[in-house]
């Protein structure tokens, strides 16, 4: 079973793309950045852009059926990184008990000037019954 999830942004149709993707247990949120009815938000603070791109993905992830404690996997793409502590403090605030691995790397640019960081998010479900055990 596949299930897509659309938001309101306008890359989705230009770019020819879903804002999540549901597949069994696993779900992907697509890059995602603070950008809200067509405009960016958080000019110039990278930690306000991280926590909204974070709202704008985790809803997404929401309506495929998941939450934040089934995420495994973020990324977070910066335009500078000397950025990392903000970003990183509004994914602390989010992921602390959470704890998935995450990747931050800085890049030439975005979609948008304004765009301070990108974030991507994987997820997925443990089927009923899984104990996992690191080790074994």
């Amino acid at each position: 079973m596949r299930k897509n999830v659309s938001s309101p942004s306008p890359f989705e149709d230009v770019v020819g793309y879903s804002r999540a993707v549901r597949v069994g247990n696993s779900a992907w949120v697509a890059g995602t950045t603070a950008t809200v009815k067509g405009e960016v938000v958080g000019v110039g603070d990278p930690y306000e852009q991280t926590r909204i791109a974070f709202e704008i993905a985790l809803a997404a992830l929401r309506t495929a059926g998941m939450d934040t404690q089934h995420v495994v996997r973020t990324r977070m793409y910066v335009t500078d990184i000397a950025d990392f502590e903000e970003v990183g403090r509004a994914h602390k605030e989010i992921f602390d008990v959470v704890r998935p691995v995450a990747t931050m790397v800085q890049v030439v640019a975005l979609a948008r000037p304004e765009h301070l960081v990108e974030i991507e998010i994987d997820a997925h479900v443990a089927p009923s019954g899984w104990r996992g055990r690191l080790g074994s």
